[in-house]
């Protein structure tokens, strides 16, 4: 797995790369050598936060962890993709690495107190996209009270969401064709 490393408002030193380095290598017994991990850390406040990204074969695991300590922070945040992978591993056995899931890397015991959740839609909406800015969608989004509001931008002509992130801000997503 490739790893890229980054700092915004924090200085990574050589000791916390280290440690994010050994933390994700345990994940190489599910993804491949062509797999690429982005990690994030930043300080806000007397906070420090690490953002941890994975992508395989078109699937990404992702994890945004907020503590005093960055260390633990990272400890945390490997335990909440762990909890991903475990949690979808049927689903995910056709995307990960070949024998990821093989009784000879884990053993059966490790996967008992986890349940796989069955995928379950319970209600379908459809409505139109009108060609709007993302400001216009974020008071859309707002006006209806939810937490996102997909919309065609009028900017790009691209499918987009905007969506609500902690702190009373907002977060916009862009569709994109590979």
């Amino acid at each position: 797995m490739k790893i890229s490393i980054t700092g915004k408002k924090f200085r990574v030193t050589e000791a916390i790369s280290k440690k994010i380095n050994d933390k994700l290598s345990k994940f190489d017994k599910y993804f491949d050598t062509e797999s690429d991990a982005t990690v994030v850390l930043r300080s806000r406040k007397n906070k420090e936060i690490i953002e941890i990204t994975i992508y395989q074969n078109g699937t990404m695991f992702r994890s945004e962890v907020e503590d005093d300590n960055i260390l633990n922070a990272l400890d945390k945040s490997i335990d909440i993709i762990e909890r991903q992978i475990r949690k979808n591993k049927t689903r995910l056995a056709r995307r990960l690495k070949i024998g990821a899931f093989d009784k000879t890397v884990l053993a059966e015991s490790q996967w008992d107190d986890v349940k796989e959740e069955e995928i379950k839609i319970t209600k379908v909406k459809s409505f139109v996209m009108k060609p709007m800015t993302p400001e216009e969608a974020v008071l859309q989004m707002n006006l209806l009270g939810h937490e996102f509001f997909l919309f065609t931008n009028s900017e790009t002509g691209a499918n987009s969401v905007v969506y609500k992130k902690k702190n009373d801000e907002y977060g916009l997503l862009n569709a994109v064709s590979e």
